[in-house]
């Protein structure tokens, strides 16, 4: 089994679940800030006179475990999903899972995702 992470900008969460909602058996969505090698959002100053860069992107990670099997078909989805061409896309993290317990069904390993 794999965890895949997928940090993407916060504008491309529906496209990005969309893509992967047929595929996996469930998955987490946290937002937050991220700064990567794409460029800073320009926002209005508060008084809307001029502009500032912010230090950080809005950016979501969403988090799923699979089956090896789906890696390449979950991760292609997202980053085909993700894509805008433009630096500030987003990364594909993929890691091993040692073992899974769903605390409901009380169901472990692959029966559990």
């Amino acid at each position: 089994m794999k965890r895949i992470e997928a940090t993407v900008q916060a504008t491309k969460i529906g496209a990005v679940t969309e893509a992967i909602h047929d595929i996996v058996g469930g998955f987490t969505i946290l937002e937050g800030k991220g700064r990567g090698s794409g460029a800073r959002q320009e926002m209005r100053s508060g008084r809307g006179t001029g502009t500032i860069t912010a230090e950080f992107n809005q950016v979501a990670t969403i988090s799923t475990v699979v089956d090896d099997s789906e890696v390449e078909k979950v991760s292609t989805a997202i980053a085909d999903a993700a894509f805008t061409g433009k630096g500030g896309d987003g990364i594909v993290v993929v890691s091993n899972v040692d073992s899974v317990l769903n605390i409901a069904s009380k169901k472990s390993g692959s029966e559990a995702l």
